[in-house]
C-alpha cells in the first residue's frame, strides 16, 4: 500500500540554518493575500538554538480547525524567543499596492518581536519583504543598513518549517479574530465566516450594496463602478493584476478562488 507523504514540519531546515551561522532565526507568512476586505496580515515567529521541538500539532494554518489554531498560540508564544505579528489595511493597499502593504506588515511584525533575527525563512519563492533599495547594486549606495533582516525564501516553508508553520497560526488567529470583529460592524458582507475573501454571499453582496470603506477599493470588485461607467459583475483582482506568465505574481490572483483557504 503506498504510503501518503507526511505534511508535519519540522525544524531540520532550520537547525541546518543555524549550523551555517544564522543561530537567530525568524519564520514569516501572510494570510489574507487575496482577501477582498480588511488588512493583510503576516506573522512571525522567531528562534534559535536553545528553542526545543516545536509544540505538538503544529502545522500550515490552513490544516488545523479553527478551535486548535486558537488553542495553538499560546503554547507558539512560549515557545518562541520572540513573536509579533503585523498588519496593512485596506487602505494602505489601495494607496501602495498589495505587495509593498505585505512588506509594511512584515516590518510591523518583526517590530513587535522586538529582536532583529540574522535571517528571516518566507514561505512562497518571492521576497516580499525586502525593500527595493536594499537588493543589487542600490544595496551598496549608501552606508545605511537594510530595514530588514536578509530573507530566505522556501516554496511551501509552512509545510516544511515548524518555525514557519507557527508563524502562520498566529497570523491567521488574529486575522480572523479582527474581520469577525469587523463583520459585527457590517454583517450583510458575512466577513464573520468569510474573513473578506471572495465566498459567493460575499460577491453577492458586494453585487447589491457595493463595498464599504473596509474593501479593497483599487481592485476590480462587483458592484463598483468601472472607467466606462459600468458596473462590475466580475470576480474581483487587483487592477494592476499581474501578468499570467508571471507564476509567482499570480499567486494574489489565484487565491481569491480558494475561499477560506486562508
Amino acid at each position: 500500500m503506498r504510503r501518503t507523504p507526511s505534511r508535519r514540519p519540522s525544524l531540520r531546515v532550520e537547525r541546518a540554518l543555524q549550523r551555517e551561522g544564522h543561530r537567530v532565526l525568524a519564520g514569516m507568512d501572510e494570510v489574507g493575500r487575496g482577501a477582498l476586505a480588511g488588512p493583510v496580515t503576516v506573522g512571525v515567529v522567531i528562534i534559535d538554538e536553545s528553542c526545543g521541538t516545536a509544540p505538538q500539532g503544529v502545522k500550515d494554518s490552513k490544516l488545523l480547525v479553527p478551535h486548535a489554531r486558537t488553542a495553538m498560540v499560546p503554547r507558539i508564544e512560549r515557545w518562541a524567543v520572540a513573536h509579533g505579528v503585523g498588519h496593512a489595511s485596506a487602505a494602505e493597499i489601495d494607496d501602495i499596492g498589495i505587495i509593498a502593504a505585505l512588506r509594511v506588515a512584515g516590518v510591523r511584525a518583526l517590530a513587535e518581536a522586538g529582536i532583529r533575527p540574522d535571517l528571516v525563512i518566507l514561505d512562497g519563492n518571492h521576497d516580499w519583504l525586502t525593500a527595493p533599495q536594499d537588493v543589487g547594486l542600490f544595496a551598496f549606495a549608501d552606508d545605511v543598513p537594510a530595514a530588514t533582516p536578509p530573507v530566505s525564501t522556501m516554496i511551501k516553508a509552512d509545510l516544511k518549517c515548524s518555525s514557519v508553520a507557527a508563524a502562520s497560526v498566529l497570523a491567521k488567529v488574529r486575522r480572523d479574530a479582527i474581520m469577525a470583529g469587523l463583520g459585527e460592524q457590517h454583517p450583510a458582507y458575512g466577513w464573520g465566516e468569510n474573513k473578506g475573501y471572495a465566498a459567493p454571499g460575499h460577491l453577492d453582496a458586494l453585487r447589491r450594496l457595493g463595498p464599504c470603506e473596509l474593501h479593497r477599493r483599487s481592485w476590480r470588485l462587483p458592484g463598483v463602478m468601472n472607467d466606462d461607467g459600468v458596473v462590475a459583475a466580475d470576480a474581483a483582482v487587483p487592477t494592476d493584476a499581474p501578468d499570467v506568465n508571471d507564476v509567482d505574481a499570480m499567486n494574489a490572483v489565484d487565491d481569491l478562488t480558494r475561499v477560506g483557504e486562508r
